[in-house]
């Protein structure tokens, strides 16, 4: 991506993301994201809020984007949340693992799974196959296709928002968002 250049999603949202809010919002937030990475921790209630404020105004949509290398957990959590995601528990997971975003190793991921109903022995068998390696992956591709260099990275609409995600920077980014796209009518 050269300097300047406009970083946008270089996969639409569609019904193979996990999102919350309707999906005739005005504006759509997609987070890439990586339980295990303070930034992200921190984010966490920051998009809560934002999601609070905006109500129906709002889609927010989470991709994973697992830093590996960095966060030795992240990748077996991404992939809880997937084990998760198929048993229609994705959210609630989601929220456990920012929680407990300081003990994500195997054996507190399944406390977490158990904690949020899972099947842990189900959960436990896919961990270990693999299960849903390739649904991560697929994640952290689409982030690396879209300019994504770091968690947690945001796009409102479809382009990535390259300020700072306090709630009020955030929220005053996306109300612009909004009003510039529905001045353009697009």
């Amino acid at each position: 991506m050269s300097r300047g250049e406009i970083a946008r999603l270089s996969i639409p949202v569609s019904d193979r993301d996990h999102s919350i809010g309707p999906e005739d919002a005005p504006v759509t937030l997609v987070e890439y994201g990586d339980y295990e990475c303070p930034y992200c921790g921190r984010a966490f209630p920051i998009v809560q809020e934002v999601r609070r404020r905006l109500g129906d105004q709002l889609r927010f949509v989470f991709r994973n984007f697992p830093l590996a290398e960095t966060h030795p957990h992240a990748e077996h959590a991404a992939e809880l949340a997937e084990a998760a995601a198929v048993r229609g528990r994705f959210w609630p997971m989601h929220d456990w693992l920012f929680m407990h975003q300081r003990r994500l190793g195997d054996s507190a991921l399944l406390e977490g799974a158990a904690e949020v109903g899972l099947d842990v022995e189900g959960v436990r068998r896919e961990l270990e196959d693999g299960t849903h390696r390739a649904r991560v992956r697929e994640d952290f591709s689409s982030g690396v296709r879209s300019g994504v260099n770091g968690t947690p990275t945001f796009y409102i609409n479809g382009i990535r928002h390259d300020g700072d995600y306090e709630v009020e920077t955030l929220v005053a980014a996306i109300e612009a968002r909004r009003w510039n796209q529905a001045a353009a009518g697009t």
